[in-house]
């Protein structure tokens, strides 16, 4: 099998079963985080992040174009702004919004996979702005988007989980 084969059925997967996931979300805790700890993302906040975790990296990698803020370079960034508290982060309005998102998202990542071809996914050998002392091909930082969506994910699995909602691990894997 090769880079693009495998990332579109990774894709798949992933979206197919956060998809189902999104459908268990009650609209009305949209505001809910867990009540222990700190840096909590809320319901809201975690469905919108998950809904932007791989296909926006996806773009980033292939095109360059990370849509930083004010036209700021991965460089310029402090590491607030890299990597901010969550009480910062977006949040959706609805539950049909984070889906809508998600499945931008999907078609976003997949285009990206075509965009950059087989060859480029195998051989095009790029740092992650964030580690540029580390290279690897194009295909493995599409992977690693992937993971990203992936683990977030399973936190919204737990969310759910912690709310009460009758999920398993085949809501987790679908």
């Amino acid at each position: 099998m090769n880079w693009t084969g495998l990332l579109k059925i990774e894709i798949e997967a992933a979206y197919g079963s956060a998809e189902r996931l999104f459908r268990l979300v009650d609209a009305n805790n949209l505001h809910w985080k867990p009540d222990s700890g700190t840096n909590w993302m809320t319901m809201g906040q975690l469905l919108r992040h998950v809904s932007q975790a791989c296909g926006v990296g996806c773009r980033g990698f292939v095109t360059g174009d990370w849509s930083l803020p004010g036209g700021k370079s991965m460089e310029e960034l402090s590491p607030a702004e890299m990597l901010p508290p969550a009480e910062k982060l977006p949040s959706v309005d609805d539950v049909g919004e984070a889906m809508r998102l998600l499945q931008g998202d999907r078609d976003l990542a997949l285009g990206m996979i075509e965009q950059a071809g087989e060859d480029g996914l195998a051989n095009r050998e790029i740092a992650a702005p964030w580690l540029p002392e580390i290279r690897m091909p194009l295909g493995h930082h599409i992977l690693r988007m992937i993971q990203h969506l992936e683990k977030h994910k399973s936190q919204l699995f737990y969310y759910l989980k912690l709310q009460g909602q009758p999920v398993n691990t085949g809501d987790l894997w679908g």
